[in-house]
């Protein structure tokens, strides 16, 4: 079987890819030319009656081919698993990439834990396909070719037994493949299954304890590992019939050479010495033959992968404008939402429905409204995460589309509800807002947000290292220090999503003050479940199911008596 997709990947490693296949076959002439000698010798000491004197060259060749042989295939197997490295590294660089430009509303729709086994598992199941199964199947089909060059001007009849039973191998092992495709493909699909699942349980591992869940958990995970166990089994069981079959054939059209050979060396219509060449050639033709069947199943393993891989790679990215350029938002910009609507998936009720709104430079805008009024879709549209289904964005009259997402993200800080710390310390974490600044910048920032003096009480201080998704800190003190990333980047634009939201009163008061330190000159878009919080804004604008409802300061709001009123007075309800 040939994938041409992935065979594609290996045209900027073709060299190494064809110095393997030039050594393979080197090693196939290095075996004709081995067996020829040793025929020579055997046939001159056991029937011509010569010394040791007279066969030491011949001798002394043999050994010297032996150790070229070894040293060829020392080379070939190098040659291969870098040109199999080279293809990991590349094929990992893009899908990771890829991943990344589709962007977090593509990685929320996918299980993480599948993600993962693609990435690492699936591209590390690639390196068999062009180290070893590549490779073997243009040798498959050459060197055969080769041998039988040899074979038939010495002895017509083994040549036509070798034509014909040779072809034998690659038939069964594409009748087995055919079984062992579906078996495999289903071996991979229970590998990634079992991987999300795995991640699943141990990130969620707080719910479970606290709903007493656990131990059904476990007997989920007992059942998923063991149907990996038995899609492993059941490729291993094909894996081993086929290659009992395809010993089976070799050995018997190499026994089937060998009767014919014996029968005519004893009428004596075949020299001793040509029947001994032709019969340690005969296992010389079925090797490439039959190790092309023990490596079918880890180019299988390969191909579904790639599968997966590919389909990743082929899904579509936002699209991208010619001559994309930078553009720094000068100190008084205008940003301006014209007629947009979105739809995340065909026939799903819209998020977005004819939004016309405007964001003016240094003005504080609160976007309020009941959940999934199409909040969060506006931050995610002008952090271009996703594009509008329809209309468009402009940035001081241009097209937003027409800048580079890489130099309009340099201009926004983003604070979310639940903001990320990766595992490493707090400077660490803090220097992701800016990696050129220095540590005093660092603890500058830290201070500005409030989170100086309980980054000081920690152990370490700032070299406190943290868990994943910064386990070791409180909400609110990783809210800080999200803020500290934000003071650090010192970005024109500030986009907060509910970043109150889950916080106490005593905790959001001091995140409050650090966020109000931080808009301090800037331009903001608020986007808050927390009435109280958006109070002071510039300008309120008020969402019900995808659509700007209303829109004022608040006292303009309150005496219209609409939904922002009706709001305010459930929040009121329900805070006392």
């Amino acid at each position: 079987m040939f994938d041409k997709r992935l065979a594609h990947e290996g045209k900027p490693v073709w060299r190494y890819l064809m110095l393997t296949v030039g050594l393979g076959i080197g090693i196939s002439l290095l075996a004709v030319a081995q067996a020829w000698f040793f025929s020579r010798v055997v046939a001159g000491v056991f029937l011509g009656g010569a010394s040791l004197s007279s066969v030491r060259n011949s001798l002394i060749i043999i050994l010297g081919i032996i150790v070229l042989r070894a040293i060829f295939q020392l080379v070939s197997e190098i040659s291969a698993h870098e040109a199999a490295f080279r293809i990991k590294s590349s094929l990992r660089k893009r899908l990771m990439s890829h991943i990344l430009s589709l962007g977090p509303v593509y990685a929320r729709g996918e299980r993480t834990g599948e993600l993962i086994t693609t990435v690492v598992q699936g591209i590390e199941s690639i390196e068999e396909y062009f180290s070893k199964y590549l490779p073997q199947l243009i040798l498959a089909g050459g060197i055969p070719l080769l041998i039988l060059g040899f074979v038939f001007p010495l002895d017509w009849k083994s040549g036509l037994i070798l034509l014909l039973t040779g072809p034998l191998i690659p038939v069964f092992m594409i009748l087995i493949g055919k079984l062992a495709e579906k078996k495999s493909l289903h071996q991979f699909q229970s590998l990634s299954w079992m991987s999300a699942h795995f991640l699943d349980v141990l990130q969620g591992i707080t719910t479970l304890k606290v709903f007493g869940r656990a131990k059904d958990q476990t007997r989920v995970i007992e059942r998923v590992s063991d149907s990996f166990r038995k899609a492993t089994l059941s490729v291993l069981r094909i894996a081993f019939l086929s290659a009992l079959v395809l010993e089976f054939l070799a050995t018997m059209s190499t026994a089937l050479i060998a009767v014919t050979i014996g029968l005519r060396l004893v009428y004596g219509t075949l020299s001793f010495s040509a029947g001994l060449f032709l019969l340690l050639l005969a296992p010389e033709f079925y090797t490439p033959l039959r190790t092309l069947g023990l490596n079918f199943h880890a180019g299988l393993s390969g191909m579904n992968a790639a599968g997966r891989i590919f389909e990743i790679l082929d899904l579509p990215l936002m699209s991208v404008e010619e001559n994309q350029r930078g553009q720094e938002l000068s100190s008084d910009f205008h940003i301006f939402l014209q007629n947009v609507s979105l739809t995340y998936q065909a026939g799903e009720v819209p998020a977005l429905k004819g939004i016309n709104l405007s964001l003016f430079s240094g003005e504080k805008v609160a976007l309020v409204g009941p959940s999934g009024a199409g909040k969060t879709s506006i931050a995610q549209i002008l952090l271009r995460f996703i594009e509008p289904s329809t209309g468009d964005v402009f940035v001081n009259g241009e097209l937003l589309k027409t800048i580079s997402r890489k130099n309009w993200r340099e201009q926004i800080a983003y604070i979310s509800q639940t903001p990320y710390l990766f595992a490493g310390s707090i400077a660490e974490n803090i220097h992701f807002g800016r990696p050129s600044a220095t540590i005093e910048e660092v603890r500058s920032a830290a201070q500005a947000a409030a989170a100086n003096e309980f980054i000081l009480d920690l152990p370490e201080g700032y070299d406190t290292l943290l868990g994943e998704g910064g386990t070791r800190l409180s909400g609110g003190q990783a809210q800080r220090i999200a803020i500290a990333r934000a003071v650090l980047k010192d970005a024109p634009l500030l986009i907060l999503d509910e970043a109150t939201s889950s916080l106490d009163p005593d905790t959001e008061y001091a995140v409050q003050q650090a966020l109000k330190q931080l808009m301090h000159g800037k331009t903001a878009l608020i986007i808050a479940h927390r009435l109280s919080t958006v109070r002071h804004a510039d300008r309120i604008v008020v969402f019900e199911q995808g659509q700007i409802v209303e829109q004022g300061n608040h006292e303009e709001l309150m005496r219209a008596q609409g939904l922002y009123c009706r709001l305010v007075s459930e929040y009121q309800g329900k805070s006392i």
